[in-house]
């Protein structure tokens, strides 16, 4: 009896001892299928309605409005971001009377059977409200330097105010979504979708897919526009933009199975809430009209948009010149679905950092103290910028995407947390690292502890410290992969 008695005992103590450290190493995690990207915005200045496509020639190609509202340009690169400073070529200008003639809005690029096919609105020098969407057609490699052809209006049920086509192929076959009045109802536009029998005509009757009811859809006008088409998982997503050209502005979205008919509107789902609204605290209001595209590397989505970095604006929205173009990594939950986040600050965008050794669990803040989760929410909450070190070039510091000026730091205790900057030396000593290859794998990164040589940044029972690694547990808890 006394020999169980000490058994009971220990297998006790063992079990307190592993609730008191928490769980041991996981299998390795797998490099992420989707690794970091970062790119430093604005992409381009007083560019609105961006559309950038990656064509399999290398290049990425890049169009939007311009404040003339009179032409349509082109930039190409074989980056993202070279398209901040890549030459622009004017590939078509407006007509000089008649249609065509006025507000030559939002034109989209894209490659269809072995042609290039711009699609754009305007409207006309006798009325240049009355705005409809038209396609050119572009004859060779390089569509900087291709042979455009007019081929006309895009003719849809009604003869009323229509713009922001945008085009997309979801098994096979050819759809086009676009924003209308119904002059039958009370509001601005709504989103509309069609299957196309070539890139400049669509056939069937056109349906209806989302229409501005909620509040935040009806701020200043009621408005559903610009929609942009992403696939993922089995999925289609559609988002559109929402309520007035200002602060207001906003990304709402649906969504429907790849499998579905998606000409039913019943097979597509509408979120009650926005998912992409201004920002106050990184400075970034009516994010909207936009579209997607991929990284480098093919590895990850990428949101592309404009907005504009002040609030109040002077006049009517349409004469402010200054919505730019900017671009941030796009995200998916763990269920499939797109996560937006939020609009990041100006300067380079932020990543994320999943532990090397609980795949699922990323850095994050709560309540000011560093910690590791799984299923983030906010999404920002778990995103840093990787900025030069405050204590000095070579070096680098943690800054909280959705808290400018705050920092990862470690205190007396060597708990490490989110606080803000107060501009002390001693402030920018414990919140700055030395970048290093991940100790338990080269891919990944681990960050030393400027003020502290020999201690590393790491995670223990998912709180963050710094510490010196002197195990291989301790070396693996010290190892992330940006994402």
């Amino acid at each position: 009896m006394r020999r169980n008695a000490v058994r009971l005992l220990l297998a006790g103590l063992v079990a307190l001892a592993a609730c008191l450290v928490g769980p041991g190493p996981a299998a390795q995690a797998a490099v992420p299928d989707s690794p970091a990207v970062t790119y430093t915005n604005p992409i381009a200045e007083q560019r609105a309605d961006p559309h950038i496509f990656k064509h399999t020639d290398g290049y990425y190609y890049f169009t939007a409005t311009v404040p003339a509202y009179d032409r349509i340009v082109l930039r190409r690169a074989t980056t993202i971001q070279g398209l901040q400073t890549a030459p622009e070529t004017t590939i078509w200008t407006k007509h000089a009377s008649g249609v065509m003639g006025a507000n030559i809005w939002a034109p989209e690029i894209h490659f269809i059977d072995g042609k290039w096919y711009v699609y754009f609105a305007a409207g006309s020098t006798s009325d240049k409200w009355a705005i409809r969407m038209y396609v050119l057609e572009g004859t060779g490699a390089n569509p900087l330097t291709a042979t455009w052809a007019e081929k006309g209006q895009i003719r849809t049920q009604w003869e009323s105010f229509s713009l922001d086509a945008t085009t997309f192929v979801v098994n096979g076959v050819r759809y086009l979504s676009w924003a209308q009045r119904d002059p039958s109802v009370d509001n601005n536009t709504d989103v509309y979708l069609a299957k196309m029998s070539s890139p400049w005509t669509i056939t069937g009757t056109p349906v209806l897919l989302t229409r501005p009811t909620y509040a935040w859809e009806t701020v200043g006008f009621k408005v559903n526009e610009g929609p942009a088409v992403i696939q993922h998982g089995g999925k289609v997503f559609m988002s559109y933009s929402a309520s007035a050209t200002d602060s207001n502005y906003c990304l709402g979205l649906l969504s429907a199975s790849a499998s579905a008919d998606l000409l039913n509107p019943a097979s597509w789902t509408k979120s009650p809430t926005p998912v992409f609204t201004s920002n106050a605290a990184t400075g970034q209001y009516g994010p909207g009209h936009n579209s997607f595209t991929v990284s480098e590397d093919g590895k990850s989505d990428v949101l592309v948009y404009h907005d504009r970095n002040y609030k109040d604006i002077s006049g009517d929205p349409l004469n402010d010149p200054n919505r730019r173009t900017r671009v941030q990594k796009l995200y998916w939950k763990a269920d499939g679905t797109p996560d937006f986040g939020i609009p990041v600050a100006d300067g380079v965008t932020p990543q994320r950092f999943s532990s090397y050794n609980f795949a699922d669990r990323f850095i994050r803040h709560f309540d000011y103290r560093a910690r590791i989760d799984a299923n983030v929410s906010p999404l920002a909450d778990s995103q840093f910028r990787v900025v030069t070190g405050l204590a000095g070039s070579g070096t680098v510091s943690l800054e909280s995407a959705n808290f400018p000026g705050y920092y990862l730091r470690s205190n007396a205790s060597f708990e490490v947390r989110l606080e803000k900057n107060d501009g002390t030396a001693g402030f920018a000593s414990a919140a700055t690292f030395h970048r290093r290859a991940g100790l338990s794998d080269s891919a990944g990164v681990s960050y030393e502890s400027y003020a502290s040589a020999g201690r590393y940044l790491r995670h223990y029972t998912y709180l963050l410290y710094v510490q010196t690694p002197s195990t291989a547990t301790d070396r693996a808890d010290a190892t992330f992969y940006g994402q």
